[in-house]
């Protein structure tokens, strides 16, 4: 938005400049996200075999956490299933460990619906700062160079929507989903508030979900006193009964009609939310922008390890900048 207000003068505004204020710290993080070691558990490694079945019905070889762990290198380091077996064994054998590994059609079943460890929660930890933003990821469907090469007419695009709540205080995902494309934010946040372990005491999120469902929710769920900060669309007129009951959208319609937009976003960190943005482009950066499975529930299992791999990282270290000019 920035740029869209200072366009007309933009050569004239000095560009601001940071460094990183820890850049030892963060760069022995950044060799420890390819250490085989860091994404091998060694839990995994003793619980490998699946519990005893109590019920009717075939015994499983693997446990969960061993699909899972397999899952995970292969996300990481962006290999097909087969490879990912192939890496998987390799690394048994480094280890002399004796197991057997999954083969890429065990991997591909089991993980369909993977049930995935619950982080346990944290007692006594501050109350999160929850940046909601969503973005679209490719999963099928020819591309542009068809269409170019061949002249094929492309069959439609087709993406899934990855829903992601950013903790801007830890920098860690607390609540994640995936749906298709035509699911709005404000329909899925129930179920990503429901994943938070915590209390919220500030949530930001873009102008889709500006509206009394939203605020209702977010007071239902985290108190009267939590701390919303919502743009108004730019027609946004207060509430009938502003004069006897304002709420705090009336504040922030009348705080960017006196003020303006730009004002308003300093006053109420509004700006904070590009973290969230930043995220998204991490997220396709790292883990990539397509999902390589073809089910929607294996999708949603890799969308789950992709959020898991992205916390492993920021918990191994993140910069510290500081502005010098």
């Amino acid at each position: 938005m920035p740029h869209k207000f200072n366009a007309d003068r933009r050569d004239k505004i000095p560009k601001q400049k940071y460094r990183v204020a820890n850049w030892a710290e963060y760069n022995e993080a950044l060799r420890r996200r390819g250490d085989l070691t860091i994404w091998i558990s060694e839990d995994a490694m003793s619980s490998w075999a699946a519990p005893r079945r109590t019920t009717r019905g075939g015994q499983r070889k693997y446990s969960d956490l061993a699909i899972e762990m397999c899952l995970t290198p292969g996300m990481v380091f962006r290999q097909p299933l087969r490879q990912t077996q192939g890496l998987m064994r390799s690394i048994a054998k480094l280890l002399c460990v004796e197991i057997a590994v999954p083969d890429f059609s065990t991997l591909s079943r089991r993980g369909s619906g993977l049930a995935l460890p619950a982080k346990p929660g944290i007692d006594g930890r501050a109350a999160i700062h929850l940046a909601v933003d969503s973005t679209g990821l490719k999963i099928f469907g020819a591309g542009e160079w068809l269409e170019e090469k061949h002249k094929i007419k492309r069959k439609r695009r087709s993406w899934r929507k990855l829903h992601l709540g950013l903790d801007l205080v830890s920098g860690e995902i607390v609540c994640s989903d995936l749906t298709t494309d035509d699911v709005g934010g404000p329909t899925v946040l129930p179920d990503l508030l429901d994943q938070v372990d915590g209390p919220v005491d500030w949530f930001l999120a873009d102008g889709a979900y500006d509206g009394e469902p939203t605020s209702d929710l977010l007071a239902a769920r985290f108190g009267p006193m939590i701390k919303v900060t919502i743009p108004p669309p730019k027609n946004a007129v207060v509430s009938p009964n502003a004069a006897h009951n304002l709420t705090a959208r009336d504040c922030h319609i009348a705080e960017i009609a006196a003020r303006g937009r730009m004002a308003w976003q300093k006053a109420t960190g509004y700006n904070q939310r590009s973290r969230g943005e930043t995220l998204m482009g991490r997220w396709k950066a790292v883990i990539g922008p397509r999902l390589k499975s073809r089910d929607f529930k294996n999708r949603k299992s890799e969308a789950r390890i992709g959020v898991q791999i992205l916390n492993r990282m920021t918990g191994l270290g993140q910069p510290r900048f500081e502005r010098t000019a």
